[in-house]
C-alpha cells in the first residue's frame, strides 16, 4: 500500500501557527492589569524568600529571653513565644512553601501527564486512567492528606506527595483533553496521512500544542498547593518543627492573637499576597487564552 508523504513544511504549518497564537494570548494576558498585579506579589514574596539569609540576619530557630516581644531594632516584627526572631521565620517559612509547592505541583503535572498519553494509547487505558483520577478525585484533600501522613508521618516530602497526588488528575484530565481536540487537527491528520505511526503523532505532533492550558492549571496548581500546605501544617501534619512554614506560623499564632496579634497577622499577608497573586496569574492566563 503506498502512503502519501507530504513535505514537513507543509505538514507543521497549522500546528506551529495554532502554538504560536496560544502563546501570544498568554502573553497579552500577562500584560493586563490581573497579569501584571500577580506577578508582581509572586515575585515580591518569592524574591524575600530567596534572599531570606540576607534580609534578615537571625537564625530562624535560635531563641532569645524575650518572648512576644513587639517590634524593635533586633526584631522588626517582634519575636514568637519562645523568643524567636518573627521576620526570620516568615522569610524561611516563604522559603519552605515555595519549595514544597515548586516541587509537588510539576511532580504531579508530569504524572497527570503521563497518564494522559498513556490514556491515548487506546481506550482500554483511557477508561483505566479516566477511573483512576475518579479513585483520587473520590477523597477529599484533607482525607487525602490525614491517608498519606498515616502512613509515611508528618513531613516535607509526605506534604509534597499529597499535593502531587492532588494535582494528577486534573494535570491529567486537561491534558487528556487538549489530546482529543488537537488529535482531530488538520497537522495530525497530515502526519497520519504521511505514515507517521499513532505514538509518532501523540509525541511529536498532538502533545507540543495540548499542553498549553497546561499552563493555566499550574498557576492554579500553586495557589492550592499554598492551602493544602497551610491547612496541614495548621493541624499539625505537615513540616516538622522547628522548620517554620507560612501554615505552622499561623497555627502557632492562634493562642496568642488577643496579646501579638502580629505573630498572626504577618505570616497570614504574606499567605493571603501569595495565593491572590497564584490566582490573578491563573485568571490572566484563563483570559489571555480564550481571547
Amino acid at each position: 500500500m503506498t502512503t502519501i508523504s507530504l513535505p514537513p513544511a507543509a505538514r507543521s504549518r497549522s500546528r506551529n501557527r495554532d502554538r504560536d497564537r496560544s502563546r501570544n494570548r498568554y502573553v497579552a494576558g500577562l500584560r493586563t492589569w490581573r497579569g501584571v498585579t500577580g506577578l508582581v506579589l509572586v515575585g515580591t514574596v518569592a524574591l524575600a524568600g530567596v534572599l531570606a539569609p540576607w534580609l534578615s540576619g537571625a537564625d530562624p530557630d535560635a531563641q532569645g529571653p524575650r518572648a512576644l516581644a513587639g517590634p524593635s531594632g533586633d526584631h522588626p516584627l517582634g519575636t514568637d513565644d519562645i523568643g524567636r526572631d518573627l521576620l526570620s521565620r516568615v522569610l524561611h517559612g516563604i522559603l519552605t512553601d515555595l519549595s514544597i509547592i515548586l516541587t509537588a505541583v510539576p511532580a504531579g503535572a508530569l504524572a497527570g501527564a503521563a497518564l494522559a498519553l498513556l490514556a491515548g494509547t487506546s481506550k482500554a487505558a483511557d477508561l483505566v486512567v479516566q477511573r483512576l483520577f475518579d479513585l483520587v478525585l473520590s477523597f477529599p484533600g484533607l482525607i487525602l492528606g490525614l491517608a498519606v501522613t498515616a502512613i509515611l508521618g508528618p513531613g516535607r516530602w509526605p506534604v509534597v506527595i499529597i499535593i502531587a497526588l492532588a494535582e494528577v488528575p486534573y494535570f491529567g484530565r486537561q491534558l487528556r483533553a487538549g489530546l482529543l481536540v488537537q488529535r482531530e487537527r488538520e497537522y495530525a491528520l497530515a502526519a497520519r496521512i504521511g505514515g507517521a505511526g499513532r505514538a509518532r503523532v501523540l509525541l511529536r505532533h498532538v502533545l507540543p500544542n495540548a499542553v498549553d492550558p497546561l499552563v493555566v492549571q499550574a498557576a492554579v496548581a500553586l495557589s492550592v498547593g499554598v492551602f493544602i500546605e497551610g491547612a496541614l501544617s495548621f493541624l499539625g501534619l505537615g513540616v516538622r518543627p522547628p522548620e517554620p512554614t507560612l501554615g505552622s506560623l499561623i497555627s502557632g499564632s492562634v493562642a496568642y492573637l488577643d496579646t501579638a496579634p502580629l505573630l498572626a497577622a504577618a505570616p497570614l499577608a504574606v499567605t493571603t499576597a501569595l495565593v491572590l497573586g497564584f490566582t490573578l496569574l491563573a485568571e490572566a492566563l484563563n483570559r489571555g487564552a480564550r481571547g
